[in-house]
């Protein structure tokens, strides 16, 4: 997109029969917003015609950054942002990936804390750490690579690993799950289904895994979560949760609870709550 002041920035749509006018956010250096069809920009400034004060025109020393918004987001006539983290549900994985340039931090019940960064539009590394460990000199740390694709409009796939280690002893060779997802739906509604391989100090698993996640978005800065876990003893032990995730164009912070039988016998009726927020950098 070209630059205010360029050459091809020199544009005037209010004269242009037949052209639907794009809507435009703009975000100027003193950190305000504003949002509205996209009238014009000259050397001077960015012109936009703004549903509560009419036409205004932001000056192009004032400018941080701008973009074209998708008419898709726009529900009821009120703006949507994108979901800032559609690529996770509380812990688990979706098929979702982070775009080239895009990075995010968590952090999970105070104590742990991970970043993951987009390498390209497809590919995502990442990894953390957990704090009370990295205090007493032993820390714990673990590592998330995922790779995912698009296999058409509405289905998404991808593979990953998580794996954890420690400083502890050097005998050991850590854990971790190799995996992979499938995931339907959009980044604000979609359902997806894991199915992966533990890996313990040398040796894989030999039943899998399996979960299935969900997420709807209820309105404009809330959604429901849901990330489901069968995981292998002798049988299967189940795990699952439910909760509500609030957001904004940069955050999230999930507020839910783990629960199974067990649980509900033995701790708390309603489940372990769990609580995280995520920071999202970048585009």
């Amino acid at each position: 997109m070209a630059a205010p002041g360029s050459a091809a920035a020199q544009t005037d749509t209010t004269q242009t029969p037949g052209v639907q006018r794009q809507r435009w956010l703009v975000e100027t250096k003193d950190g305000s917003t504003f949002q509205g069809l996209f009238l014009g920009q000259d050397e001077s400034g960015i012109r936009l015609l703004t549903e509560s004060v009419g036409e205004i025109k932001i000056p192009a020393n004032n400018v941080k950054s701008f973009r074209i918004l998708d008419n898709s987001n726009f529900k009821g006539g009120v703006y949507w942002f994108e979901n800032p983290n559609a690529t996770r549900y509380l812990f688990s994985p979706s098929a979702y990936s982070l775009r080239k340039g895009e990075a995010y931090y968590q952090n999970t019940y105070l104590v742990l804390n991970s970043f993951n960064y987009g390498l390209t539009d497809n590919f995502t590394i990442g990894g953390g750490f957990e704090l009370i460990s990295t205090f007493s000199g032993e820390p714990i740390f673990f590592l998330t690579p995922k790779y995912s694709f698009p296999v058409s409009e509405k289905v998404r796939a991808g593979a990953g690993i998580f794996y954890v280690n420690s400083t502890i002893s050097d005998d050991f060779a850590g854990f971790g799950i190799g995996y992979g997802v499938v995931t339907y739906g959009s980044p604000d509604n979609n359902a997806t289904l894991g199915l992966g391989y533990g890996y313990v100090d040398g040796s894989f698993s030999k039943k899998p895994v399996l979960t299935l996640s969900g997420m709807a978005r209820v309105s404009r800065k809330v959604g429901l979560v849901t990330e489901n876990w069968l995981v292998p003893e002798d049988d299967y032990y189940g795990i699952y949760s439910y909760g509500l995730r609030f957001m904004g164009e940069k955050i999230t912070v999930d507020l839910a609870f783990l629960n199974n039988p067990d649980i509900a016998d033995e701790v708390l009726f309603i489940g372990v709550p769990y609580v995280d927020f995520v920071i999202k950098f970048g585009k």
